[in-house]
């Protein structure tokens, strides 16, 4: 996750800059820069590693502005490097970036075309010169970011400093967040609000799809169609501010909303944007063809993240998979395959009892150990031969949801390497795969728009006693998890099923009081769930349907509620329909007064047996 920060200050920023950049560590870089104004003029200093770095660079070639913006960046397009690193400039601005421009390549092409020429391999840079054409062509720097922001596709935050405009820093929203520091005749634009804690505790936070312009006396927030709005600023304590819960009610409500952040961080740490190509992020070596057989094991909400994983290692890489509860594995000491046998363990905390317990017992049956943690130093990592982190950032919730997209983004990441491993899928293949994984942030961003519907039905569900979740395929998964997500926090009894089974026993408890809840993208298997949805209405089931457009389109059975997702490869489709998954949950539980982010009887780690 890059880190963005903004200062209008009263006296030369870069230090302050610095700072700030430094309290964004924890999210994770590669290299840094920073970009003052010296006379109107455009400075900048970049350096590759760590912030040290870029500090002797500073102390060597001082900027002496009063206004400036830096970054922190975590590779995705172009290698680590200083001609990569942020901001990227024109003569006419400067910009930096988190997140994906998934049109970057369209606009690139476009822009060489007319002659403009590119310093980096970056989707940034993109950005930078699409804003100056507009400023070339005689439009005045608000106006030209207006007229870009609408065409940019993805999840990014953006912060821009124009030449000639010291006065002036404009930042913008869509899917990772945002926060506008209030001083005195100062203005501060960064990630987070402990980025900004050394300056001002006075934070007001953009929502998705909003641009904000400051000037040191004053902030304007603009949303997605220009509308002026407000947004109010808050007091944020200084020593709370890195688990601070943004403008949201709840931790696992900031969580969810994190999702198209954390997972192009995931993305990062394991796809070359470039080559659009798989890379692994750790140094032990695994020969994927030589394996005869993958063993998973988890717990909880970790264990439907491999369930959903299954469908991808035996599709897309033909490998026999088996996926169990590590309180049963351990104890039911499966044979394990004799040789070249791959068990891996997935956990948030990477602590988990039984899961490390199920890993020892794998251990010792000679197995190659693979653990797809978010601790990278916690014991099922440290007794592990190989990790695979899944970079989600802290989970503060007791139910889980970023943890578990950034898992399945892990997983499949896993998959497409080792299917390209055992040759059971070609390059263009695994180029058109990693495409569609690129495209997750800003899926999960449109996703997140299905909010104020699922409110509104939220009130309905909160008075069900009982609630079935009905998918196919990676939907079954995500349908378990839905059951789950319901129970532990809103405390209602709710169960998912594969959508096959309802005439193997659910089906019996299906009357007008029942809702059912189907996870049914418009895939291969889109018919078969929409048969199961005509057995339901005709009991007088209150069906709830999560789908895309073309899935609504063809369904012809009344619904309490359609939920429109956005249009996409089915492959990964659980990574973006867990979000209104997650939200329903969440949203009932709100209704209903319950302790969302500490429910009762759970713990977030459970370290005991």
């Amino acid at each position: 996750m890059c880190g963005i920060v903004g200062i209008l200050g009263k006296n030369p920023v870069a230090l302050d800059v610095v700072e700030a950049l430094r309290r964004l560590e924890y999210r994770g870089y590669d290299s840094a820069g920073v970009a003052t104004l010296e006379d109107g003029q455009l400075t900048r200093r970049r350096a590759e590693g760590k912030l040290r770095n870029l500090e002797q660079k500073l102390s060597r070639e001082p900027l002496n502005g009063l206004i400036g913006i830096g970054h922190t960046r975590w590779a995705t397009h172009g290698r680590p490097s200083v001609p990569n690193a942020h901001p990227h400039a024109t003569d006419k601005l400067a910009v930096v970036h988190n997140g994906i421009i998934e049109n970057f390549a369209e606009f690139r092409a476009e822009l060489e075309a007319e002659g403009y020429r590119f310093e980096s391999e970056t989707d940034t840079e993109v950005v930078a010169h699409l804003v100056t054409r507009e400023i070339n062509r005689g439009l005045k720097p608000i106006e030209a970011v207006g007229a870009v922001l609408p065409r940019l596709r993805g999840a990014f935050a953006l912060a821009f400093l124009f030449s000639g405009e010291e006065d002036l820093l404009i930042g913008a929203r869509n899917g990772p967040p945002l926060a506008v520091g209030i001083g005195d005749g100062e203005m501060y634009l960064g990630s987070d609000a402990f980025a900004l804690a050394p300056f001002t505790n006075m934070i007001a936070y953009l929502e998705d799809g909003d641009w904000a312009i400051l000037h040191r006396n004053a902030v304007e927030f603009r949303d997605v169609t220009g509308k002026v709005v407000q947004r109010p600023a808050q007091m944020v304590a200084a020593g709370a501010a890195l688990v601070d819960k943004g403008n949201h009610r709840h931790f696992m409500a900031k969580e969810i909303h994190e999702q198209p952040e954390v997972v192009t961080h995931t993305l990062t740490t394991y796809i070359d944007m470039v080559s659009a190509s798989v890379r692994m992020p750790f140094k032990e070596t695994l020969d994927w063809s030589q394996v005869e057989r993958l063993s998973m094991s988890a717990c909880g909400t970790a264990y439907l993240a491999g369930l959903t994983a299954r469908y991808w290692f035996e599709t897309l890489a033909r490998v026999p998979c088996d996926i169990d509860v590590a309180s049963e594995f351990r104890y039911r000491e499966p044979p394990l395959a004799p040789r070249n046998g791959v068990a891996m363990f997935l956990s948030q905390s990477g602590e988990t009892a039984d899961t490390l317990a199920s890993l020892r017992y794998a251990k010792s049956q000679n197995q190659t150990i693979l653990s797809v943690v978010n601790v990278p130093t916690s014991t099922i990592a440290r007794e592990s031969h190989i990790v695979a982190p899944i970079t989600a950032g802290p989970e503060i919730g007791v139910a889980s949801t970023k943890a578990f997209t950034c898992k399945l983004v892990t997983l499949a990441s896993i998959a497409i390497a080792a299917g390209r491993a055992r040759g059971t899928i070609s390059v263009a293949r695994e180029q058109e795969l990693v495409r569609e994984l690129i495209m997750l942030p800003g899926l999960m961003t449109q996703a997140l728009k299905t909010e104020v519907q699922i409110e509104r039905l939220a009130h309905k569900l909160s008075k069900a006693r009982d609630v079935l979740y009905l998918g196919r395929g990676t939907s079954y998964p995500l349908a378990l998890e839905g059951a789950l997500k319901l129970k532990e926090i809103s405390y209602i009894h709710a169960e998912g099923y594969a959508a096959g089974e309802l005439k193997h026993g659910p089906i019996a408890l299906i009357d007008e009081d029942m809702p059912v809840i189907v996870v049914a993208p418009h895939d291969h298997l889109f018919e078969k769930t929409a048969s199961n949805m005509h057995e339901v209405a005709a009991r007088g089931g209150r069906i709830i349907l999560i789908t895309d457009e073309k899935g609504a389109a063809e369904t012809t059975i009344p619904t309490e509620a359609t939920i429109i997702m956005p249009t996409m490869a089915p492959t990964f489709s659980a990574m973006v329909y867990a979000i209104p998954v997650q939200l329903i949950a969440y949203h009932t539980a709100l209704v209903m007064g319950k302790d969302v982010d500490q429910p009762r009887n759970l713990a977030k780690s459970v370290t005991v047996e």
